[in-house]
């Protein structure tokens, strides 16, 4: 009889144990469930920490106060190495062209010198000015500038004027585009 009350207080105790995980599991998923229909509103009346900021705008046709960046775009072959070795190395093209540099070399008795331009000429338009700032447009795209700025083709804005009414653009290379 004994083994019966041993069994039977172990079964009880089990029970209770189960009985106690099950109230347990109950209240964490209810909880669980609250905390899940309340977050939405919670987001929903404090859009200010979890919105995405968005840049005032007003209705006019002024550009942004943005500082303007410069623009350029340069082949990874036009650009300066920097390591002394390869320095003493030859000039040698490392384009396909088959042409070999004169750099270096004499003739009539003084050195070559190889002022040679990019081929072709990068143009753009002149779209909009405002504040100071300038919206150009080039085949890769559009972009605001200022004075100094550096322009895809590769001079820089020196000044932007207003002349029979329309704005221009003068670049340190003395060419001038006109608004249209």
């Amino acid at each position: 009889m004994a083994d019966f009350d041993d069994e039977r207080i172990a079964s009880l105790k089990q029970r209770r144990k189960a009985a106690i995980l099950d109230r347990f599991l109950t209240f964490s998923g209810l909880a669980l469930a609250g905390a899940s229909a309340f977050f939405p509103w919670y987001v929903f009346f404090n859009a200010d920490k979890f919105g995405i900021n968005v840049a005032g705008s007003e209705n006019s046709r002024e550009l942004p106060d943005w500082p303007a960046r410069n623009v350029f775009s340069v082949s990874p072959l036009a650009m300066v190495n920097k390591n002394e070795a390869d320095k003493k190395a030859p000039p040698i093209d490392p384009l396909t062209t088959a042409t070999v540099s004169d750099l270096g070399k004499e003739r009539d008795g003084r050195a070559i010198q190889e002022d040679q331009p990019f081929p072709g000429k990068s143009s753009f338009r002149l779209l909009h000015v405002s504040n100071g700032r300038a919206l150009i447009e080039d085949p890769s795209g559009m972009y605001v500038v200022r004075i100094g700025s550096i322009l895809p083709d590769e001079s820089r804005l020196a000044t932007l004027e207003q002349r029979d009414g329309k704005w221009v653009i003068v670049t340190s290379k003395g060419e001038i585009y006109k608004n249209n």
